[in-house]
């Protein structure tokens, strides 16, 4: 096994193209595991540990430009405002160590049904920014972005520089079902995000499919109840009929299988329960939100 050590971005395009099968490796806490295991075993490994571009992240007006190597806790500790969906999903990342290394574009490059990012990302909205060296950049949108059982969009010549994703402009909510608080692969994971200027719902659902899915059904039987049942202007509260059928639609939406962690019964039920309580949660947070507004008016 070769190791490939570029100290550019510029440097780390023209390996990729020079060895297409290498295999990038920043945080490690994906890839290295499945080679101590000897699950994998790569001719070449890509580090892009000496590249600084890919650590930044910007906060524009309306995005926030996340650099592919961005541990999970610099999330958690600069962008939670921003990105609370993210970093509610951060937090649950195995332990502080991995958090310190580890970051969104290792969930991407696996594309690992299970990975903790996934679900905030769909409901998001993210897009992916991946280069190659002969054809340059191009923006990839989140849904579009998983192809198959960890298999991504991605071509044999390209890597993730970085991920774009609108600021919040509503509540976020992320859970994820394991058999402990840590350490721990998921189960199954729901994310769920409010965008009141475009007055949508979106989802993501991990670890209970081939790849990570939204409830779309689900989404837009909401985004219709809502707007016929006049919900967004009033802020009243959702009634409990319309929260099972959404929490039903995506429990339904999940095509998950038994496996040691878990049956594919029981991930369907807990995706729904997920659903209902997180459309409960952030629900609450606009509605209170929109009592603090009316109250400084």
């Amino acid at each position: 096994m070769d190791f490939l050590r570029p100290a550019s971005w510029e440097e780390a395009l023209a390996a990729k193209a020079e060895h297409p099968t290498a295999v990038p490796i920043a945080g490690g806490t994906d890839v290295m595991v499945e080679i101590n295991f000897d699950h994998r075993r790569p001719e070449y490994l890509l580090d892009l540990n000496r590249i600084e571009l890919l650590r930044e992240w910007e906060v524009g007006e309306e995005n926030v430009r996340l650099g592919a190597s961005v541990p999970y806790t610099q999330i958690m500790e600069n962008l939670r405002a921003e990105l609370p969906g993210l970093a509610l999903a951060s937090h649950t990342v195995a332990s502080p160590q991995i958090r310190n290394r580890g970051g969104v574009g290792g969930n991407l490059g696996t594309a690992s049904p299970a990975g903790d990012a996934h679900p905030a990302l769909l409901a998001a909205g993210a897009e992916v920014e991946v280069e190659s060296q002969a054809r340059g950049s191009r923006f990839i949108p989140i849904d579009e972005f998983y192809t198959g059982v960890k298999r991504n969009a991605l071509q044999p010549d390209e890597l993730i520089k970085t991920v774009h994703i609108k600021k919040a402009d509503g509540p976020q909510q992320y859970s994820k079902v394991g058999t402990r608080n840590a350490m721990v692969i998921a189960v199954c994971a729901f994310g769920l995000a409010l965008h009141p200027e475009t007055r949508t719902v979106r989802t993501g659902i991990g670890s209970a499919a081939p790849t990570p899915i939204r409830a779309k059904e689900a989404e837009n039987f909401l985004n219709a109840a809502l707007e016929e049942g006049g919900f967004w202007e009033s802020g009243k509260i959702i009634t409990p009929s319309i929260a099972k059928q959404f929490a039903d639609l995506c429990s339904g939406a999940a095509n998950p299988i038994d496996d040691v962690r878990g049956t594919a019964k029981y991930r369907r039920h807990a995706v729904g329960i997920m659903a209902r309580r997180q459309l409960g949660w952030t629900w609450e947070q606009y509605r209170g939100a929109g009592r603090t507004l009316e109250g400084a008016a």
